[in-house]
Formats: structure tokens, C-alpha cells, sequence
């Protein structure tokens, strides 16, 4: 559940919906929204494409802190 809440992090402080980041990463929706549930598993590399576009090291993604509190 880390990952998928760093991930809703990341997400909102880029000011990205579910849809928006999903069309820009080439997914569906529906899957960017049960990543951040905690539902499906990722792979590294559509891990590695979520960062890329939400402009954030992967490690950030996968860190005991979530993204938020890391920027501060």
C-alpha cells in the first residue's frame, strides 16, 4: 500500500486525475485507479512510466515517506 498511496500523492501534487495521468502514460483509468487502491499489482516498468510523467524518482514512489511529505 505504500506504493499506492505515494502514487495518489505524487498524482495530486502534480494536479492530475486518475484519467488525466492514465492518458498520459498510456493506461487505462481504470488501472491507475486500482494501483492507487492497492488492487492490481505493477510492474517495474509501468511503475517506471508512472514517475517518468509524474516527474518524480521512482524510489520516491516505493519510499517509507509519501511524496508530499518528501517535498517538504
Amino acid at each position: 500500500m505504500r506504493f499506492a498511496a505515494n502514487l495518489r500523492s505524487a498524482r495530486l501534487a502534480a494536479g492530475l486525475s486518475q484519467e488525466d495521468l492514465a492518458e498520459k502514460a498510456g493506461f487505462h483509468r481504470s488501472y491507475v485507479s486500482q494501483v492507487e487502491r492497492g488492487i492490481t499489482n505493477i510492474t517495474v516498468d509501468n511503475a517506471c512510466r508512472l514517475a517518468d510523467f509524474l516527474g518524480v524518482d521512482l524510489a520516491v514512489l516505493f519510499s517509507a515517506l509519501d511524496a508530499e511529505n518528501k517535498a517538504e
